[in-house]
């Protein structure tokens, strides 16, 4: 009776679609998943569908990209109102940034003598929005580095040649975002955004929980956010960041969450409701 509440999909940058992921869970014996793709939704309708009548709790979720003071900052919602019209249209608005970004890097590229087709990085992506490992199998498919993880490295990484950054959300208008949704606000994987002065900040806000369980988090980092969530009365979740079988994260469900926490999610939501 276990939860994997940070799941990407083909709907973002993940390489499995929704419906694929579900039927993992199912093979592994998960109770639930919740999707939780880059800046959109639209994976889950064929993940609710897929998971009708199998005994698998489908959350719907979302990841918000967001910035504060230059560190990216990302915030998970859960059981949102994923219809809503205001919550699309944020969403929209986020991926054209993306879109602008992605052609920034493209130039940035060329002018170091990487260059790459819009097509291609389109066609890679699908119906998905244009996110940087994207741009990076662009890149492996026409030989300029030998992995996603080189052009991350030494091109497209933060601070590196090629980064371009978006317009984001900052973490305070994402939390009222998703409350707004009549979803749950999560801050994701604290330990690598490492700006733990925020957390009372948006805990004010309305932030609900921390991810506490993440594969990248060390024991000592573990058992600090179990102090913030404790002082602060935040839901401890966690996840894999699962992204497919061939990306650097863990398989799906290696890090999970007892469902006494999508039980706490839930009654969450329902207040908010």
């Amino acid at each position: 009776m276990f939860a994997d509440l940070h799941v990407h999909s083909t709907a973002s940058d993940g390489s499995d679609e929704p419906k694929k992921i579900v039927n993992i869970a199912l093979s592994k014996g998960l109770s639930a998943i919740a999707l939780t793709d880059h800046d959109t939704t639209d994976g889950i309708e064929a993940a609710l569908a897929e998971a009708r009548g199998t005994g698998l709790q489908l959350i719907p979720g979302v990841e918000l990209n967001t910035d504060w003071e230059g560190t990216d900052i990302h915030i998970l919602g859960y059981y949102v109102e994923y219809r809503a019209p205001f919550f699309l249209n944020t969403l929209a608005e986020m991926r054209r940034s993306r879109l602008t970004r992605a052609e920034g890097m493209l130039a940035k590229l060329a002018d170091l003598g990487i260059r790459l087709r819009f097509e291609d990085v389109a066609r890679i992506a699908g119906e998905a929005a244009i996110c940087r490992p994207h741009i990076a199998q662009a890149m492996v498919e026409a030989g300029y580095v030998a992995s996603k993880k080189e052009a991350f490295e030494r091109y497209i990484g933060r601070g590196l040649p090629a980064y371009v950054p978006h317009s984001k959300l900052d973490p305070f208008t994402a939390i009222a975002v998703i409350e707004k949704a009549k979803g749950v606000p999560v801050l994701a994987h604290p330990g690598l955004a490492d700006r733990d002065d925020l957390i009372p900040a948006l805990v004010k806000k309305g932030l609900l929980g921390l991810e506490v369980y993440y594969p990248l988090h060390t024991p000592e980092m573990i058992e600090k956010y179990r102090w913030y969530s404790k002082k602060y009365g935040l839901v401890m979740t966690g996840g894999t960041d699962y992204h497919g079988p061939d990306s650097d994260y863990p398989p799906l469900g290696s890090v999970s969450v007892p469902m006494e926490t999508v039980e706490k999610l839930q009654r969450l939501h329902s207040f908010i409701d």
